[in-house]
């Protein structure tokens, strides 16, 4: 760039900001026109070279994230993902399940390592790890024999409270398996919710208005050197309302609730941000639980209008169960609890709460 041009463009950056700030930021405010998000196609920004496990981001800040891969390790962007660079690389392990970041301190992010999908070539993690300085640093904290950990939850106003979805390293039975939490930041840690050791969690999600209120799917899952067996009397969906110290499973014979009888597979969940009575379930069960690899023939779609004491079973659509093994998640718009997202084999998306679901163009 010649020196004239970048004079040029300084110049144009302090009248913008002078004429912005004498009209108190209204142009700095103004929101683009949906149309124009409506003209913006699907684009590669980087990393390259592996799988991403996990991202997560910050409240309020639209140009900072974290990307956790299956062996490549952690890589952070401060500028909506135009540079990347890589902050895991000096750590024991490289294999991410999941990634959180507290709502209440920026600084604090926590990892689990361990991808929660269950290919056996897919590498198990060593527990979890924090860092207080945004990724600068990391600590190990424990927890090194849950090896997969397909998520992770931190309370909304107290970063030390932090819930571990571990799913195990599923080659056969172990106790590591299940929902763990600690109040003091990973020096201690209870096993709040432990099925059997065939059984493991594959997603929770916290009411983010009530953070006493915890839903947790769990899974369970063998992997053997010749197949594969998804789906049990251990599988379901269950409830805390007290921080999870106590949990009650929502299926099962007799529930009265909804929800399918057992056996069931793999279970996502999601809370509605914008209302939190309203949460949303994938649930591999019946028919479709695919038995000794056998590939899932429907998927279903469940939902609860009232925090999940009664469920009412809304789509039985392909595209929510596709090759659950390797995806199964949903998520809901935080501003439009109407508008949910559902990763599978493909990336569908619903705008009436999960009824209907069409795939997004890639």
């Amino acid at each position: 760039m010649s020196a004239r041009f970048l004079r040029t463009l300084a110049f144009t950056f302090i009248a913008v900001g002078t004429i912005a700030a004498s009209a108190d930021c209204i142009l700095a405010q103004q929101v683009p026109d949906p149309d124009w998000y409506a003209a913006v196609e699907w684009r590669h920004i980087g990393p390259e070279g592996n799988r991403f496990s996990s991202a997560a981001g910050i409240p309020g800040d639209p140009a900072t994230y974290y990307v956790g891969a299956a062996s490549g390790g952690i890589s952070k962007t401060t500028d909506g993902g135009v540079h990347w660079e890589d902050i895991f690389d000096d750590q024991p392990v490289q294999s991410i399940g999941a990634l959180a970041v507290s709502p209440a301190d920026p600084n604090v992010v926590w990892a689990g390592t361990g991808e929660g999908k269950i290919r056996s070539h897919i590498s198990v993690g060593q527990g979890v790890y924090k860092s207080i300085d945004a990724g600068e640093t990391w600590a190990s904290m424990g927890l090194e024999q849950t090896g997969r950990i397909p998520r992770l939850l931190i309370h909304p106003s107290n970063p030390d409270i932090v819930y571990v979805c571990a799913l195990g390293h599923a080659y056969g039975p172990q106790q590591e398996r299940g929902v763990f939490r600690t109040t003091d930041g990973g020096e201690n840690w209870e096993h709040v919710l432990f099925i059997d050791e065939d059984t493991g969690c594959s997603d929770i999600a916290m009411d983010p208005v009530n953070p006493r209120v915890i839903f947790a799917g769990t899974w369970q899952l063998i992997i053997h050197a010749w197949g594969r067996f998804s789906g049990g009397l251990g599988g379901g969906l269950h409830v805390s309302r007290d921080g999870g110290d106590t949990w009650e499973k929502l299926n099962g014979p007799g529930n009265g609730i909804g929800l399918p009888e057992l056996p069931v597979g793999k279970v996502a969940v999601a809370i509605a941000p914008s209302n939190p009575d309203r949460v949303i379930a994938m649930l591999e069960t019946g028919d479709g639980i695919p038995w000794n690899g056998q590939e899932t023939e429907d998927g279903q779609v469940w939902t609860s209008l009232d925090g999940g004491r009664n469920w009412e079973l809304i789509s039985r659509n392909r595209n929510a169960m596709g090759r659950p093994h390797y995806y199964s998640r949903v998520v809901i718009n935080p501003g439009d609890e109407e508008e949910a997202y559902f990763l599978t084999a493909g990336f569908s998306r619903s705008t009436d709460g999960g009824r209907t679901l069409f795939q997004v163009p890639r």
